[in-house]
């Protein structure tokens, strides 16, 4: 598949990946929902992932998602998904997948390309929904290399 059709159906998906509607703003924006692990607790990731921060899932969702990005101050940071390249190949469709950030205002979404990482041994996409400015994701998660900048 070309890079402009990948591109395509990538941005297509997105736009399908509804921003949610289980949980409000205010249960998410400071800690996680009850049934979100850490990332670290479930694969050898570190605690605090620059450029994403600490990482939260529902062990249920993975690999797609959602993972909620937190800095170090405990505040929300950004919603990410991992779609993986096989299953962009094979056109699937994911639908209302977004439920925990109802309520979140998206200031811009970065996508980029992953070989693989513990976790998600495959090629795949992280999908970063950032709550915060372009310029603020250095001092909030550390190096935005990792994000895709």
């Amino acid at each position: 598949m070309n890079k402009i059709l990948s591109a395509s159906l990538l941005s297509g998906m997105l736009l399908a990946i509804p921003v949610g509607h289980a949980l409000a703003k205010n249960d998410v924006s400071t800690k996680p929902p009850a049934n979100f692990k850490k990332v670290s607790q479930l694969v050898e990731l570190p605690d605090f992932l620059p450029g994403l921060g600490s990482l939260y899932v529902d062990p249920k969702t993975l690999p797609l998602g959602p993972f909620l990005g937190y800095d170090r101050q405990g505040k929300l940071t950004n919603v990410t998904y991992m779609i993986p390249l096989k299953q962009l190949n094979e056109r699937k469709n994911w639908t209302d997948v977004g439920g925990v950030a109802a309520g979140l205002s998206i200031d811009h979404t970065d996508i980029s390309y992953n070989a693989g990482h513990p976790g998600l041994a495959e090629p795949h996409y992280h999908v970063v929904n950032w709550l915060i400015p372009h310029g603020q994701e250095a001092a909030r998660v550390g190096n935005a290399a990792h994000s895709g900048h």
